[in-house]
């Protein structure tokens, strides 16, 4: 059942429309490279349309995981395809257990806290999940490998994507941690202090400091960059054909590289260039 027609799932024609104009998606992201105003995050501002940063973030990220889960149990039965290849599931499977940990496990059960969300980062989030998911859905429900032929031959790639994949969110989760702990030893500092002196906890909202562990060591968004490692192996598994997870890589890349950059100029501001070193933003020794 189509909740907008030849939209949700989208029709051929229409999916080939939306990841044209995908492609072009790096074009949005150009005011980046020449402005340090991104009000979300370490970055966010004080505005009265701000969105609580747990909701804000839960509600724009879960977009894509929910429609590509809608199209994939739609747009076969549309299309007369009885069963998918497992190879296709298996991308699907991919996306969504990122996206699950990204857009619920994370912002609603792991961190501590989130800063709010201005209303324009989270509609371009939104649509970013919306266009991302719709490309991506298209090929794996019906308009890409539609036979487990289709992905005969390339099991040896397949594998090596899947564990190219596994690692890279491992790391995205093990440096999502280390940030994370930042947070919940300032919070436990700050509540034994407020239990000694019988004062009220002030919030942990707006607490950095230099993450150290792990890749931290050299780069400051080492969460970036396994990031990019993990959408990179969801590439090999599908393929040089599978232009969607290109496109979703080449984006992620376009609109994180000048967010790291934008970042590390904050940290060095905040905390001075000398506590920063010698650490690159997001890629070690080069950027």
């Amino acid at each position: 059942m189509a909740i907008i027609q030849n939209w949700l799932p989208p029709s051929r024609e229409n999916w080939e429309t939306v990841c044209f104009i995908w492609q072009f998606f790096p074009v949005i992201t150009a005011f980046q490279w020449v402005l340090d105003w991104y009000p979300q995050g370490k970055t966010s501002t004080d505005s009265r349309f701000n969105i609580p940063g747990k909701i804000g973030w839960a509600t724009m990220e879960s977009a894509g995981f929910i429609v590509l889960l809608y199209n994939m149990f739609t747009l076969p039965s549309e299309l007369g395809i009885e069963e998918l290849p497992w190879g296709n599931w298996t991308m699907a499977g991919c996306f969504v257990i990122h996206y699950v940990y990204r857009a619920l496990v994370s912002p609603l059960f792991l961190n501590p806290s989130m800063s709010p969300i201005h209303p324009l980062v989270w509609t371009l989030a939104f649509l970013f999940q919306v266009f991302n998911a719709t490309s991506l859905s298209g090929w794996l429900a019906g308009y890409g490998p539609t036979t487990v032929n289709d992905w005969a031959g390339r099991y040896w790639a397949m594998e090596i994507g899947l564990v190219v994949w596994a690692w890279g969110l491992l790391g995205n989760i093990f440096h999502d941690d280390d940030l994370r702990e930042i947070r919940r030893a300032a919070d436990r500092k700050q509540r034994k202090e407020a239990e000694k002196l019988g004062r009220p906890v002030d919030g942990v909202d707006k607490v950095y400091m230099i993450p150290k562990n792990g890749l931290f060591a050299l780069v400051l968004y080492a969460h970036y960059l396994c990031e990019w490692i993990e959408w990179a192996g969801f590439w090999m598994v599908g393929g040089w054909k599978c232009v969607p997870a290109r496109v979703f890589l080449v984006n992620e890349i376009t609109t994180m590289l000048p967010r790291a950059l934008q970042g590390k100029r904050w940290y060095e501001k905040k905390f001075g260039k000398d506590k920063v070193g010698s650490r690159k933003a997001i890629i070690p020794g080069l950027v």
